[in-house]
This record gives C-alpha cells, sequence and structure tokens, in this order.
C-alpha cells in the first residue's frame, strides 16, 4: 500500500519553490472578481499556451468557470495591498483598486508588472482544484519589477543576486 508523506512535510517542500504571485480576473456579468494565484505556469509559446489551477471553494471559482475569457496579471512589488485583498476572503476585492477592462473584456489591474488576456479552452478537474488550461490572446509587460514568492514570504525581485 502506497501511502501519502506527511501534510506538514508537504507544506515544507513546496515552500522551498520559489514563484511569482498572479492576481486572476475575470467577469461575473458586469462585476469584476478576482483572487491571487501562485500555480501559474507557462506550457508552450507556440501556440502560446498557460495553465492556471484554482481551487473549487474560492469564492471565485465558479466566475471562472463560467467565463471564456480571463486575466493574468503578474503581481508588481508595488501591489502588495492589492494582493492582500485578492488572498483574502473579502466581499468586493476590487473596491479602490485601479482597473481597466482589456481588450477582451476582462479586468486588467493597473500597476502590474504584465499581464495577459487569455481565451479558456479546457478545464480538467484534479482533486480539489480546476487546471485551466488556457490561449493567451493578449499580452503587456510594464517596467515595473514584479514580486517573487517564497517561504511564505514576498521579496522585491530587483534585489535577486544572479549566479554564474
Amino acid at each position: 500500500m502506497i501511502t501519502s508523506p506527511d501534510i506538514d512535510l508537504l507544506k515544507q517542500v513546496n515552500r522551498r519553490f520559489v514563484t511569482g504571485v498572479t492576481l486572476v480576473t475575470a467577469m461575473d456579468e458586469d462585476t469584476p472578481r478576482g483572487l491571487a494565484v501562485n500555480a501559474f505556469a507557462n506550457i508552450s509559446l507556440d501556440p502560446p499556451t498557460v495553465m492556471v489551477c484554482v481551487q473549487r471553494t474560492s469564492n471565485t471559482h465558479d466566475c471562472l468557470y463560467t467565463a471564456t475569457h480571463m486575466a493574468i496579471n503578474i503581481a508588481s512589488c508595488e501591489q502588495m495591498e492589492v494582493m492582500g485583498k485578492f488572498a483574502s476572503k473579502t466581499g468586493d476585492k476590487f473596491e479602490g483598486v485601479a482597473w481597466s477592462r482589456g481588450r477582451f473584456g476582462t479586468p486588467i489591474l493597473a500597476g502590474s508588472s504584465a499581464h495577459m488576456e487569455v481565451e479558456i479552452r479546457e478545464r480538467l478537474q484534479a482533486s480539489t482544484h480546476t487546471v485551466f488550461i488556457c490561449r493567451v490572446v493578449a499580452a503587456e509587460v510594464t517596467d515595473l519589477p514584479p514580486v517573487v514568492y517564497s517561504s511564505g514570504r514576498f521579496f522585491h525581485s530587483e534585489g535577486l543576486t544572479p549566479l554564474t
């Protein structure tokens, strides 16, 4: 019989993986919805394909599940307060947050390091999460440095030391 590793051990292992933070957004009719996600990855450049994993118990999950498009906003070092809102269970995460609609109608957050609008192509069920497989249909990069997340803490990406 195969047993799973201890949950606390798995948490420690996952904390060793350095990642960024994305603020995933979509429209729920006329209401913008969103959440903070670090389970994001590029799949392919040709065709441009990415994936995002969202827990099914998230308040934003159902909106994303029925949406045709979503935005993936790469959090910048200037968005600590916005990240806190989007990581919380607060009702209106967009209150006081500057945003505009992108070319495909998705909420683009002002002050992000970069963003992309994606068309949701597949929704795969993986235990407690839905894996959204998406085709990138628009993208933009700014000069704002992205946030780095590791071991439960946030770091400024410009302070990283390159390895030789």
